[in-house]
């Protein structure tokens, strides 16, 4: 492996926390100007309670970072935020997040020009976008939340509570223009295929939602736990078409991680195969049949959240703290090989389990910088580091 650690630049200070969250989207908008983040008055060393709030907020890296608070949000979580985005419809203009409805009984997406400050209200958040914008697909982050904290939310109810697989919840699809929305993979459904003895008495509920790069399909993490197994969950990745029709179990050896699509039929991900172990493997998106690609099993040896560069020659990855508490910022070339540690950066020990800080690298738009997060200095805060000259062709 080689070292080329790089300055990290950062975009924000304390004394108040930010942050942007999970590394499957990117911060940056369309100029590559403004970057979205969050902002907490509290760090975060506790899990959030119903009554918490952060803040949304615009970093100008054209006005010395200077920080631009949007709205506030009550639908949040340590891990993946508020699920924020830039539309891909007016990536230079508008944003959307979750919310809290003002009823406070279930949970929202709003739709906000950052110019205007106009906004539109969607009937159900978002977890995952279309890649031309058109569509998103939800969750009830209600029951992501009870079931797995720091990656759902506690500010409302979850009405599902007590059932374990019902047949009314599960992955919804939403057209983001008329709010029109469907339940297209209930947890019913997705206990029905290929159930098995490790599923008897568990509480099922679904985690980690992409679309592939040209929107023609998605994956999801279907997850599950028994009473008996307190500390220990089950996992299967699970692709489908956008409608919730063809659905296929590409991996069910009882982890998978963390992921990405390189193309619409192949998938990254940090998983276990129970002949090879668990590594990064490459996964072609079929049932059974297709070879499953071992990755750089030498060199990239623990869980990270893995996100191919735009051109997608190289991809970033991170690890959690090593024994002297550094969490270590990676790139990987698969062609040749080659493995890049560009930075390495103290967790203080206070950071962990629910409200830990991954780095959570995100490449920018043109594939020339990485943005990550990181509580170095002891407040989670938003960094970037170039790497133009090491990732040109």
């Amino acid at each position: 492996m080689e070292l080329s650690h790089r300055p990290a630049h950062p975009l924000t200070q304390g004394p108040n926390a930010h942050w942007f969250g999970y590394y499957d989207k990117c911060p940056c908008d369309a100029t590559g100007r403004y970057l979205v983040a969050m902002e907490a008055a509290f760090e975060g060393t506790r899990s959030p309670q119903p009554h918490d709030a952060v803040t949304i907020g615009l970093i100008d890296t054209q006005d010395h970072n200077t920080w631009t608070p949007l709205t506030t949000t009550r639908a949040w979580c340590w891990q993946q935020g508020t699920m924020l985005h830039w539309l891909p419809t007016a990536p230079d203009r508008q944003i959307i997040h979750n919310a809290l409805a003002e009823s406070g009984d279930h949970f929202v997406a709003i739709i906000r020009d950052i110019h205007t400050g106009h906004t539109h209200t969607l009937p159900r958040p978002i977890y995952a976008l279309h890649p031309q914008g058109t569509h998103a697909l939800s969750i009830n982050f209600a029951r992501t939340g009870r079931l797995r904290p720091g990656y759902g939310y506690v500010s409302a109810p979850d009405p599902t509570l007590g059932r374990m697989h019902p047949d009314d919840d599960g992955i919804w699809l939403m057209h983001l223009d008329t709010g029109d929305h469907q339940l297209i993979l209930s947890l019913e459904a997705a206990v029905a295929l290929r159930p098995d003895d490790r599923m008897h008495g568990a509480e099922h509920w679904f985690n980690h939602l992409q679309f592939n790069t040209d929107g023609t399909r998605f994956l999801t993490l279907h997850r599950w736990k028994r009473p008996d197994e307190a500390h220990h969950r089950h996992t299967r990745l699970l692709t489908a078409a956008p409608d919730g029709s063809d659905v296929r179990i590409v991996a069910d050896d009882d982890m998978t991680s963390h992921f990405d699509w390189r193309d619409p039929t192949h998938i990254l991900a940090w998983a276990r195969q129970h002949d090879r172990g668990d590594h990064y493997y490459l996964f072609t998106d079929t049932e059974g049949g297709a070879p499953i690609e071992t990755i750089a099993p030498d060199q990239l040896t623990v869980d990270g959240h893995c996100t191919y560069a735009p051109d997608r020659r190289w991809f970033l990855t991170d690890t959690y703290p090593d024994p002297n508490r550094l969490r270590h910022l990676l790139l990987y070339r698969p062609h040749d090989h080659r493995l890049v540690e560009i930075g390495a950066f103290h967790e203080p020990p206070e950071f962990h389990g629910e409200w830990r800080c991954d780095l959570h690298g995100r490449w920018n738009r043109d594939g020339t910088q990485v943005c990550f997060d990181s509580a170095q200095t002891g407040r989670r805060q938003l960094y970037t580091i170039d790497v133009a000259d090491l990732v040109a062709p």
